[in-house]
């Protein structure tokens, strides 16, 4: 039975960690992508998107970024104030990077409704990772395990 002092997750920073994981498969996916569509345009005779160096050191990042993302949903458990920080830092970019898909869709016209809505969710997100309901809960330490408090 679980002792009446310690701090459940709350169910809105459930939420942002499982958004979180489904980021970093998407960034993981897309690093893959980067350097598939590059090696298939040099194969059809074609110009690269971009140099295959620049491509191999874009997939390079965004699967750190990934292993990131991974890390700080795996640790937040254990409610250290670092992990707030690296994710407000992977919120910040996954949001600004859903931010300018959205407004790329709509000015090419043709608005993406998916790219709306996940730049609404991580933005949301953000605000509550780094606002009272994130402070609160990173900022106390859970009881060492065996430790009973009175």
């Amino acid at each position: 039975m679980p002792d009446s002092t310690t701090t459940r997750m709350p169910k809105s920073l459930i939420w942002i960690l499982v958004l979180v994981c489904g980021h970093a498969i998407g960034t993981f996916f897309g690093a893959w992508a980067i350097i598939d569509e590059n090696q298939s345009k040099l194969d059809h005779g074609q110009d690269p998107l971009m140099p295959m160096a620049m491509a191999w050191l874009l997939a390079l990042f965004c699967c750190g970024l990934a292993a990131l993302h991974i890390t700080c949903a795996a640790l937040a458990r254990g409610r250290r104030s670092w992990v707030r920080v690296a994710l407000i830092v992977c919120l910040s970019i996954a949001a600004l990077g859903m931010v300018f898909a959205a407004l790329g869709s709509l000015t090419a016209g043709a608005p993406s409704l998916p790219a709306f809505l996940f730049a609404f969710a991580d933005l949301a997100a953000l605000w509550t990772v780094s606002g009272e309901t994130g402070r609160r809960y990173f900022s106390v330490r859970a009881p060492a395990p065996g430790v009973t408090t009175p």
